[in-house]
């Protein structure tokens, strides 16, 4: 392995210091001639035990770390790095720093990293500008989560994928026509409907390039639904459980977060979204775009409900968005979303497999790095189907077989002759979590055992455990000989129930905190890893305070529909305090002709579409185009109305009683025990 690790870090690390003292380059990690060791960012926090040492240096010897094709492909077409390594927006606040993963290019092994992952992590270290096909398509990776793909068209830059944040994709397109000749944007192509593939589209072209027709925008069809929904009703939630899954409050290093799996983690800048002009609706839809030819293939349920992939046949080149990378995804994502359908992934890129892969020369994603030659690329391209399709078939043939969902991550394995395709490595999906998601969404979460049906909450059934197992002290000691012995998920097992029961116990927090420690250590997966981390520095200080992004664009809540809405409002209402409400109000919009039922009943709000009530409580008319300042957060209903922006008739009380029982939701609301106290 340490061979394999200076051949990955080599090149970087010279690259390095052409935006780095070399100075401080060499304090930071050379005294003397020898490595210093690294300090945890924690004083609670435990460097690797013994047992986390040994099974990394078990992996080093039994891995193919002598495959450096990854490598090649990653530093292949190298062009340029930007001047500094850190992205600011504004008013100077950094919204993208790849300056703090330094750590992992001295040439080191760090026993507190899977050596898989910590692999992942160095080739994701390759950023700046890439040539993918000479004077056709270039590359910008390392500048956000995702990558920004440029075309060359007859006018302009094709962009495929805007990254997460405007800053970050400004600064990427800064850098491309820096290095490559100033152009315009002549088409933005948004691969499908997660954020980090749209949201900077304000840092490549103005809403009013869009609303003119000088630049179109190109989506899969379904698009704006997904946008909308996905992260409307559970955002909050979904925000809070994201903050664990890509370790984005705690620092960067060998003992907190490292790799993202599909890149270095997430940007803070702002965010927008402009809709697009041309949704592509067919399975298979050619388009000639600023004179290149594109043929656009849907990809529904797969990486995400509205995706699409992309073939250049004039070139040879197939460009695979998110639905092939370099690790096996998540069927769950562990911040929250719809469970994938894994089979259909599968068939997806199968059926890419046999419509381009067979003459494919040049295979790119909006992920990783891109592969070469047409062997290469249908070795990926299978591997990659075979691994879904067999996580959907083997989880399915031992579910039917009495494995059940509390049970199938412990049984399921990937297969020996997919462990050594380093494209088919669990470094963002887990076959941990993948395997249950199969199941729940075959079966549900239930494992036909009545006991689990209806079971008692954590903190309900937690006491009764410990008085059981003897009491605080016992279990602390058992745990700590289990701590010892490397036996971390039984330690797990004890401690949890121990925190639940006494969420004040420091010590028995400390404790779990080291075996969620040890544990992140030890997986492969960057998801996993980031969450058992997080979830140890919350444990030790209690909620860490989350990141914020800068100021966003209001285009981005713009997008959301009237129906949206409301319905999101409806899972605001405080059920408890609504519960002797009654009402019906009818809310129109003239400019847009929508009108709607909306109803308070049985502590319920509910939303019908298209629909007026004989006999209304209050009338609320209001054009669209007021409402989405409501809508966007800088007004509230009864302010706008209250300014004249729109006409209530009939009990205006109404609007009172609803505005009493909407809820603010906490931002940060506990999600291990005992740590909210902590807070300042």
């Amino acid at each position: 392995m340490k061979n394999m690790i200076m051949l990955l870090t080599r090149n970087l690390a010279s690259r390095i210091r052409d935006v780095v003292s070399l100075g401080i380059f060499i304090n930071f990690y050379v005294i003397g001639g020898s490595v210093v060791a690294q300090v945890h960012f924690d004083e609670l926090g435990k460097a690797s035990s013994s047992a986390t040492a040994a099974r990394q240096e078990q992996l080093r010897d039994s891995m193919a770390f002598s495959d450096l094709r990854d490598q090649a492909e990653a530093e292949r077409g190298f062009l340029a790095h930007p001047e500094v390594k850190q992205v600011r927006d504004s008013t100077g606040r950094v919204v993208w720093d790849l300056e703090r993963y330094d750590f992992l290019l001295n040439g080191d092994d760090f026993d507190s990293i899977h050596p898989s992952l910590q692999r992942q992590a160095i080739l994701n270290m390759n950023y700046g500008l890439y040539e993918v096909v000479p004077d056709f398509i270039y590359q910008v990776r390392g500048f956000d989560l995702a990558n920004m793909t440029v075309v060359r068209g007859e006018t302009g830059w094709i962009v495929f994928d805007v990254l997460l944040s405007s800053e970050t994709a400004s600064a990427a397109l800064g850098l491309i026509n820096e290095e490559l000749g100033r152009l315009p944007v002549s088409a933005v192509i948004y691969s499908h409907s997660h954020i980090d593939h749209f949201g900077g589209v304000l840092g490549v072209v103005k809403e009013a390039e869009v609303a003119s027709g000088e630049v179109e925008i190109y989506a899969p069809v379904g698009f704006m639904r997904e946008v909308a929904s996905e992260n409307i009703y559970a955002g909050t939630a979904m925000g809070r459980r994201a903050g664990f899954q890509y370790g984005g409050n705690i620092p960067s290093s060998p003992f907190g977060q490292v790799d993202s799996a599909i890149g270095k983690g997430l940007s803070r800048g702002s965010r927008g979204l402009i809709p697009p002009t041309v949704v592509v609706r067919e399975a298979f839809e050619e388009h000639t775009i600023d004179g290149v030819k594109i043929v656009f293939q849907n990809t529904p349920g797969t990486e995400a409900p509205a995706e699409m992939n992309a073939w250049f046949p004039d070139h040879k080149v197939f460009w695979a968005a998110e639905n092939i990378t370099a690790t096996i995804h998540n069927i769950y994502t562990l911040r929250g979303a719809l469970v994938r359908d894994a089979l259909e992934w599968s068939k997806q890129i199968n059926r890419a497999l046999y419509e381009y892969g067979q003459e494919a020369e040049v295979m790119i994603s909006s992920h990783n790095w891109p592969r070469w030659g047409n062997d290469r690329i249908q070795e990926v391209m299978r591997s990659q189907r075979d691994a879904y399709a067999n996580l959907n078939n083997q989880v399915l043939f031992l579910a039917n077989n009495g494995v059940t969902i509390n049970e199938i991550h412990n049984e399921y394995k990937v297969p020996n002759s997919l462990e050594k395709k380093w494209s088919a490595r669990q470094y963002h999906g887990s076959e941990f979590h993948n395997a249950r998601a199969v199941i729940n969404r075959y079966l549900g979460y239930w494992d036909g055992n009545p006991a689990t049906l209806v079971p008692l909450s954590p903190y309900d059934s937690a006491p009764l455990y410990v008085e059981m197992m003897g009491g605080d002290s016992t279990i602390i000691v058992r745990a700590e000989q289990l701590y010892n012995e490397g036996r971390y998920r039984l330690a797990m097992e004890i401690l949890n129930k121990l925190v639940y029961a006494k969420p004040n116990n420091i010590r028995a927090k400390n404790l779990l905190a080291d075996v969620f420690e040890q544990l992140g250590y030890q997986y492969e997966s960057a998801s996993l890893r980031n969450v058992f981390l997080s979830s140890a520095a919350e444990l030790r200080n209690g909620i860490l305070e989350r990141p914020q992004s800068s100021a966003g664009s209001n285009s981005l809540q713009r997008a959301l529909t009237t129906a949206q809405w409301w319905d999101a409002i409806g899972t605001r209402i405080d059920s408890e305090k609504a519960d002797a409400m009654s009402f019906i109000i009818n809310f129109i919009s003239p400019d847009t002709g929508e009108n709607f039922v909306i109803e308070m009943s049985g502590a319920t709000l509910s939303v019908l579409e298209g629909y007026l009530a004989a006999k209304p409580d209050v009338v609320i008319e209001m054009n669209r185009s007021d409402l989405e300042a409501v809508i966007s957060g800088q007004e509230t209903l009864a302010s706008q109305l209250q300014a004249g922006y729109g006409r209530v008739s009939g009990n205006a009380l109404v609007l009172t009683q609803l505005t009493s029982v909407i809820a603010d939701f906490e931002q940060n609301f506990e999600v291990l025990p005992g740590t909210k106290k902590l807070v300042n």
